[in-house]
């Protein structure tokens, strides 16, 4: 049955979502390079314009209040003027702060990339990567149950940067909540906390993470490969759906017995910088709106790829998005 995108896109606006995890600024200073350092050899930067972006878990909310979406950002911050800062480009962005914690024991993450003639010359991180205290593992915990009991969401994406705001114990427990309370879940996942991510709807690991968390070393992208990890992942988070990007080759998402690749469309890549962020935004909006797995993975792999043309990390177009959407899947 054909999909009516222009109703489907209107739905958006009723859909209320949380992301919670490591947000972050990203600033940039442009400048020319003249002159050689008489202190050191290394090149002198005139500095000619500064920018700041939203970055980390703060883009996926981006890409989602870009669609649409009612957001609120749940995170710890550092008590400092990188955290107002941030705060404020949340805010000017209409995405709701009301529960974003400040810590004095934690300084905001602020990626600071130095660029000469389109090039980048150096990227300075400022930033604490050590898990969160308890006491603020307890007032995270307790600022997202308030969320859920006030706000009454339909879905909530765990973002996680390993940057140390979710913990195992954050982990267990956001979803725990969201369970309860018949909240999705769908979570982005690093590494590190790989496998605490039990029992959730959505989970969207990229290849190389999804076989890294296994220790799968074949190359190869095979319908039966990715089945394989999906049955192995599903073995222990007993989650409901796998939504794998494949990089170049699309996404796959298993769910039960239904899988499927979603290949590629041709496209002009000039940057794939925040395309992840777009991919689980756009997803987790798609499949709270629908229920409809196929639609979810087709949907989020024609945006990540939309986002990909531009340079450097923006926020999908919700109108290139429909028209896309309305040529390619109809």
């Amino acid at each position: 049955m054909p999909v009516d995108f222009e109703t489907l896109f209107q739905s958006f606006s009723k859909i209320k979502v949380a992301v919670i995890g490591d947000m972050m600024l990203d600033t940039y200073w442009w400048g020319k390079v003249e002159r050689i350092s008489p202190e050191a050899p290394v090149p002198v930067v005139a500095v000619t314009k500064k920018e700041q972006r939203i970055g980390g878990a703060g883009n996926v909310a981006l890409n989602i209040q870009s669609l649409g979406a009612m957001v609120h950002a749940i995170s710890v911050t550092g008590n400092d003027d990188e955290g107002d800062q941030l705060i404020g480009l949340l805010q000017a962005n209409h995405i709701n702060t009301d529960y974003i914690l400040k810590s004095d024991q934690r300084i905001t993450t602020n990626k600071i990339r130095i660029i000469s003639r389109n090039q980048h010359m150096m990227r300075l991180d400022a930033e604490i990567t050590k898990p969160l205290s308890a006491a603020e593992e307890q007032r995270l915990v307790a600022s997202f149950g308030q969320y859920i009991s006030t706000e009454k969401p339909d879905i909530v994406i765990l973002e996680d940067y390993n940057k140390g705001v979710l913990t195992p114990f954050v982990i267990g427990e956001v979803i725990n909540l969201c369970r309860k309370n018949n909240v999705l879940t769908a979570v982005d996942p690093k590494r590190k906390n790989f496998f605490e991510y039990r029992n959730t709807d959505i989970f969207k690991p990229n290849l190389h993470e999804a076989k890294e968390g296994l220790n799968i070393i074949s190359d190869e992208v095979t319908p039966a490969l990715l089945s394989e990890i999906h049955n192995a992942l599903h073995e222990k988070l007993q989650h409901r759906i796998s939504f794998i990007t494949l990089s170049e080759k699309g996404v796959f998402y298993q769910t039960g017995n239904e899988q499927s690749i979603i290949p590629t469309h041709v496209r002009s890549i000039a940057d794939v910088s925040g395309a992840g962020d777009t991919v689980i935004a756009v997803a987790s909006v798609v499949y709270a709106a629908t229920r409809d797995v196929r639609l979810m993975a087709e949907m989020s792999n024609i945006a990540g790829g939309l986002v990909c043309e531009e340079v450097g990390t923006v926020a999908i177009n919700k109108d290139k998005l429909l028209n896309e959407c309305r040529h390619l899947l109809q």
